[in-house]
């Protein structure tokens, strides 16, 4: 059974300004070190969904995607902020929230100066094919290089389609094509794309799904933290995922054609 650990935050260390929603470094009652995506900005929690679920696909795909745990925030923290923005941000976003594991001394995956193996590229781009990753172009990777290997990072703008009003109910989605694959930075690298699809979807199966729709907290799901509401939800995400993994997979079909 999958879990994720639960972190209290303890010391808002620095902001990370290149992040549009102004994720953070933090330190935690571990001691560890973590990059606090917060629930009170941008997109708000279904930013965090996707972080989370997305994440999660990433890792059980055997992908470099760092620790994902959950982060409770106390808005006392806020009061010795004198940053009026980091404030607020702080302040709305008391409760739970989502963090990664910070990997120290990471530099920006530069396609010019970094290599990729073909197998690894590959599967980079099946997964973000399957999740509608818009946020891994040359333009903004959303890669780091830490001790000479990728990690993969920054997926709250995945899964974008759970933004629109009703999409719950709207059961063609999850065959909906994702144009924006062809900007994607490892594309012509991609070479093994199409021997890598079957292996790739044998892992994600109807069960593994289940498991990591589950880890999303109620809060994120419905207001008020209504357990049954937030169940329905999880459930619409479960049969998204579960239809757009099922033969033929258009999007592995539409990457190879950009390609």
């Amino acid at each position: 059974m999958r879990t994720l650990r639960t972190i209290t935050v303890t010391r808002y260390v620095t902001p990370l300004r290149e992040g549009g929603s102004l994720p953070a470094i933090v330190e935690a009652d571990d001691d560890g070190m973590y990059v606090l995506k917060f629930r009170g900005a941008g997109h708000g929690t279904r930013a965090l969904v996707a972080e989370l679920v997305s994440g999660e696909i990433g890792r059980a795909l055997g992908l470099p995607v760092p620790d994902i745990v959950l982060a409770s925030l106390d808005p006392d923290l806020a009061r010795t902020e004198p940053d009026p923005e980091i404030h607020a941000l702080i302040h709305d976003s008391a409760g739970l929230n989502l963090a990664l594991d910070y990997l120290p001394g990471a530099v920006g995956f530069d396609p010019i100066v970094h290599t990729i193996p073909v197998e690894l590229a590959s599967r980079i781009v099946w997964f973000d094919a399957l999740v509608s990753n818009v946020d891994r172009t040359p333009r903004n990777t959303n890669m780091l290089m830490w001790h000479r290997a990728p990690w993969l990072i920054d997926h709250g703008s995945t899964l974008y389609f759970h933004h629109t009003e009703g999409w719950e109910r709207d059961l063609s989605r999850a065959r909906a094509a994702f144009p924006g694959i062809k900007d994607h930075v490892l594309l012509r690298h991609a070479t093994t794309l199409e021997d890598e699809d079957e292996r790739m979807a044998r892992v994600l199966t109807e069960d593994v799904i289940e498991e990591i729709v589950r880890l999303v907290p109620d809060a994120w799901l419905a207001d008020g933290a209504n357990a049954p509401a937030a169940d329905r939800v999880r459930a619409a995400y479960r049969r998204y995922l579960v239809d757009r993994l099922t033969p033929p997979r258009g999007f592995v079909e539409e990457a190879a054609r950009a390609r």
